[in-house]
């Protein structure tokens, strides 16, 4: 199933999705603390009340995560590009939910970065909480699979051997449009890309992934206890415009585009302050 966080008419929803129709979750008004596979596939479907996707603002696929771990370096393509060594440990970064924007959602140029990039990844949302959860078992943690948009800024990325300060501007991260159930998509063999005004920047694949989803679920969960409603941000491949010859940063007008088969399309527009 496919699930989408909407608002209407000034009032926050999860509903399911079908088609270009959304049907509100009965009980349900945001993916959080207490959103288990169970409580998605359990609430009463509102079908009295669908509305079309045209007429509603998608949100973030989880509007307010207590956690948001990225991992850096997860893909060869990517490090090849960088110069860096292949990593034992997983690169791990935070993000905060004011990071956060939906899909249709414009991205907003901050005027202190001249070097915005963009880096297409999956995100994995939990949906079963654990502690030191075992690599065999960690798939049975994921509430669903949707898209985000690693957006960097370069230029303070580099001002530290620290990644954060680059990572974690407010409403800059697109994540969505829609929550996939781990039933509808093989996140072990989907393809990974994304496209900038119409040329592919990134083309790979998730079996490129260093660290599996798997992997990483366990590894995190070894130093946090991982709770519904978090996400992880699994890694993006080669294919950065800052590693681009000459280098290429997003500039008002861009249309930038990530899609990952059985996942999604997250669609992001980029412009200016007025």
């Amino acid at each position: 199933m496919k699930y989408a966080s909407y608002q209407y008419d000034g009032v926050d929803h999860v509903g399911e999705v079908r088609g270009t129709s959304l049907i509100p979750l009965g009980g349900v008004s945001a993916i959080g603390l207490t959103t288990t596979p169970d409580v998605l596939r359990d609430a009463p479907r509102k079908t009295a009340d669908a509305v079309d996707t045209a007429d509603v603002t998608l949100l973030p696929v989880v509007v307010d995560p207590r956690k948001i771990v990225c991992v850096g370096l997860n893909y060869m393509s990517h490090i090849t590009e960088t110069g860096r060594d292949l990593p034992e440990y997983p690169v791990l970064f935070p993000k905060y939910a004011s990071g956060l924007i939906g899909a249709g959602d414009a991205l907003v140029l901050p005027p202190e970065s001249k070097q915005v990039d963009w880096e297409g990844e999956l995100a994995v949302v939990i949906g079963r909480g654990g502690r030191r959860i075992a690599e065999e078992d960690a798939l049975d943690h994921v509430l669903g699979y949707t898209v985000a948009n690693d957006i960097t800024m370069r230029d303070y990325q580099y001002k530290t051997h620290q990644f954060m300060a680059g990572k974690i501007w407010d409403r800059t991260t697109p994540l969505g449009p829609y929550l996939v159930t781990p039933d509808e998509v093989d996140v072990a063999n989907a393809g990974i890309r994304t496209v900038l005004n119409g040329d592919t920047v990134q083309d790979s694949n998730l079996s490129y992934l260093i660290f599996s989803v798997a992997r990483l679920i366990s590894l995190i969960s070894e130093v946090t206890e991982l709770t519904p409603g978090d996400v992880i941000l699994t890694g993006t491949p080669g294919g950065v415009g800052f590693r681009m010859d000459p280098k290429v940063f997003l500039k008002d007008g861009d249309v930038v585009t990530v899609s990952i088969d059985g996942v999604g399309e997250l669609r992001t527009r980029v412009s200016v302050e007025s």
